[in-house]
């Protein structure tokens, strides 16, 4: 059931548009060497993070701290003792095996997403990596509709979850659906993903399920309202024999510039004032009911906790936090 607090969750982040991406520094074998999964156990559920694109970019500016003096986010790199204009993003899709269901959350750059292969569109190589056949999945939940979320739907035209059924923010699709958003310019995020939501999304529209802030969306799972960066961005709430998680899509692109000035703007955020009044309730909301977080562009594993510092907030990742 929602608590109070998660019904006032009222904003979000846009995903990460990367159009200026180096080429990865490594070759595709050694890509192929790395971890690209981390599995854990939450109560009942199996969680699994998949690693489906693994690239050094420039940033965390403008991504984070559009509004700022590069200086500045430069500044607070060098005192996390982080290089202080490059970095290695997550794009991590999640799945939870809840014994009776495989649910997959987004499903990275695919074909047409920011990172292009080989160094992303990488999700189908991690699920079988980790055993899991793609024609297993029963149900993939979007967060948004940016690229590197929907990109993987489809791959040639094929549906990569041939399964599956399909669960979207109502407000979302419908957003990225109208026709005035392929009126924006052809080189903008918000084409972009117009475009990949017409040839990757609404082919599968007939097994779509819409949803809103508060619906279930499997037993136990629930939707949380993290609207602003997509106006029908949304978190999901996991709970399995009393432990709990949320899966919070894009309401961070950096663990550290992100959580210590959730204030800062996001590069991508549709509706920047939105965005950190969703950053600022969703990370409270992540601290004071203890939650063990799946963020999506946090450094892979992409799973950590969340504490409060001074007038911010700390990522701390599964592997100094410890068990979930």
């Amino acid at each position: 059931m929602i608590t109070l607090s998660r019904r006032l969750v009222t904003g979000a982040l846009a995903g990460l548009a990367l159009s200026g991406a180096r080429p990865a520094l490594a070759g595709a074998a050694a890509l192929a060497e790395a971890p690209s999964s981390r599995r854990i156990r939450l109560g009942a559920f199996t969680i699994t993070t998949l690693l489906d694109a693994d690239e050094t970019i420039d940033g965390p500016w403008p991504i984070v701290g559009e509004d700022r003096p590069r200086e500045e986010v430069q500044a607070l790199m060098r005192e996390n003792r982080l290089p202080s204009d490059r970095f290695t993003p997550g794009f991590t899709p999640t799945l939870i095996e809840t014994g009776t269901q495989r649910i997959l959350f987004d499903t990275g750059n695919g074909e047409v997403g920011f990172i292009p292969r080989p160094a992303g569109g990488r999700l189908g190589q991690a699920l079988r990596r980790a055993g899991i056949a793609p024609e297993t999945i029963d149900l993939v939940v979007i967060t948004h509709c940016h690229t590197d979320h929907i990109g993987g739907l489809l791959d040639g035209g094929i549906p990569q979850f041939p399964n599956a059924a399909y669960v979207v923010g109502e407000a979302e699709y419908r957003f990225w659906t109208a026709e005035e958003r392929l009126s924006a310019p052809a080189d903008s995020n918000t084409y972009r993903s117009a475009a990949v939501v017409r040839s990757h999304l609404v082919p599968l529209r007939e097994r779509i399920r819409f949803v809103g802030p508060g619906d279930t969306v499997a037993p136990g799972i629930d939707v949380v309202a993290a609207f602003g960066h997509t106006p029908g961005h949304l978190a999901f709430h996991c709970e399995s024999e009393g432990q709990r998680m949320l899966v919070w899509g894009d309401c961070a692109h950096h663990e550290v510039a992100s959580l210590s000035h959730p204030e800062w703007h996001a590069l991508f955020d549709l509706d920047k004032d939105q965005g950190i009044a969703t950053r600022r309730a969703i990370y409270a909301m992540a601290v004071t009911e203890r939650l063990l977080v799946a963020g999506y562009h946090t450094a892979f594993p992409s799973l950590g906790h969340v504490e409060a510092r001074g007038t911010g907030f700390r990522w701390i990742p599964v592997t100094e936090s410890g068990t979930p």
